[in-house]
């Protein structure tokens, strides 16, 4: 099986020459971002493009298409592909899929994406306590 690298240069390759494209460390691989929303990831696992709910019974019934779970949990409107099963004409139809759901999507606000530049660094255990959290112990005294 190729590694997440050579995924990442295919999806490279197949993105190149596009507007608004940037990359970014996430779900265990390169996720390509349009305007700053998830398009599609490549990791070890193969890769896995945002299609939206709507679309996602009809993308399904693509050759190596599956749900995309994390952790257990189903990733609505994500989906898995196998890269084997994935010519570059089929990975240009993919990103283009994915590219009519995430063109849809309202742009994010600058303050929105300068929260997430600074906010929890990638790999930290630790979550901020939410205000349920903090209500829920108050302090001693």
């Amino acid at each position: 099986m190729a590694n997440d690298d050579t995924h990442a240069e295919r999806l490279r390759r197949a993105l190149a020459g596009r507007r608004a494209i940037s990359e970014r460390k996430m779900f265990g691989g390169i996720c390509f971002m349009l305007r700053d929303h998830m398009l599609c990831t490549a990791s070890k696992r193969g890769f896995m493009f945002r299609v939206g709910t709507e679309r996602e019974a009809e993308a399904l019934a693509r050759p190596g298409a599956r749900i995309a779970e994390m952790r257990g949990r189903r990733m609505h409107g994500f989906l898995r592909v196998d890269p084997a099963q994935c010519r570059e004409r089929d990975l240009a139809r993919w990103i283009a899929l994915a590219q009519d759901y995430v063109a849809s999507l309202p742009a994010k606000s600058p303050g929105k994406r300068k929260r997430e530049q600074t906010g929890n660094k990638a790999g930290s255990k630790k979550a901020p306590l939410s205000s349920a959290r903090r209500s829920r112990n108050p302090p001693a005294g």
